[in-house]
């Protein structure tokens, strides 16, 4: 499949498996977002992967305009992702008109075999238009803001038969649930089931790459070690854009685009040092 070889998703994420580095599939909820991510992402000469939730594209139909030109424009390799999309008619929608490098296919939230087969004849049809596709196999545990009907479902662990299913349903990347949460954990941190983690590597045999939801209170220590467990593309959100947020409970009396200045500013520097961390800096 020739498509295989021109896709950004692809290309930055076989690079960084084949230098054994994490890369940053951090998702935006404005143009500040994305400025921010892009100069950073320039600043370190590393990859990068910009997502949106799909509630994005009805709140902001223009923010996946925006992502797309400023990756296209960028010095260093940057593709677009849609994360957790779950309605079947959008996700062709998105696969036929919109200017998306990778869609998760998430069918988590259906029966395991159900999951597998809608993933299946999904992928076939993103696939068909050039376009990646993510899964995730068990179900991860939580609710995130931008992902709907996930947070009142039992979670399910991943295990080496749901890898090998999924494989057959022709997935590029693949996400386990082996104690990951979307959300906050609390008081206790990540419990991440790391011997598991390395089980799932070893049944992918590299035919997908593997990803990491559920990100939130990691530390660099952690992220190392997923990394050293064969993880490829970590999905973030307030493990990013925190020192953002607070910046802006901190400065809300200051004029608009002052605020917004100086947070594109804190927000840039927060990216380049998860950057170094994942050790993406300087692979650009």
């Amino acid at each position: 499949m020739a498509w295989r070889a021109q896709n950004k998703t692809l290309q930055i994420l076989h690079a960084a498996e084949q230098g054994r580095y994490g890369v940053l599939a951090a998702i935006v909820y404005n143009v500040e977002h994305i400025t921010a991510f892009v100069r950073a992402a320039e600043s370190r000469r590393s990859p990068l992967i910009i997502q949106l939730f799909p509630s994005s594209l009805d709140q902001t139909p223009s923010l996946v305009y925006a992502a797309s030109a400023a990756a296209k424009h960028a010095s260093v390799p940057i593709s677009v992702h849609l994360d957790h999309a779950q309605d079947v008619d959008q996700i062709k929608h998105v696969a036929d008109h919109l200017p998306f490098d990778s869609i998760m296919v998430d069918m988590s939230h259906y029966a395991k075999e159900e999951n597998r087969s809608k993933t299946s004849r999904l992928r076939e049809y993103c696939h068909a238009r050039g376009i990646a596709v993510e899964a995730e196999t068990g179900r991860i545990e939580g609710g995130e803001d931008g992902i709907k009907g996930t947070d009142d479902l039992e979670g399910i662990l991943t295990n080496a038969e749901d890898v090998e299913e999924f494989l057959r349903a022709g997935v590029d990347f693949l996400a386990p649930s082996v104690g990951n949460l979307h959300g906050d954990y609390g008081s206790n941190g990540p419990q991440l089931e790391m011997e598991r983690l390395h089980r799932v590597y070893h049944a992918l045999e590299g035919r997908a790459t593997l990803v990491l939801h559920g990100t939130n209170d990691f530390s660099p220590e952690l992220c190392r070690a997923c990394i050293a467990a064969g993880v490829t593309k970590f999905n973030v959100n307030k493990l990013v854009l925190d020192p953002w947020h607070a910046h802006l409970r901190g400065n809300v009396d200051k004029p608009l685009t002052q605020l917004m200045t100086e947070g594109i500013d804190v927000l840039t520097t927060a990216m380049e040092g998860w950057m170094d961390v994942m050790g993406s800096s300087g692979r650009a």
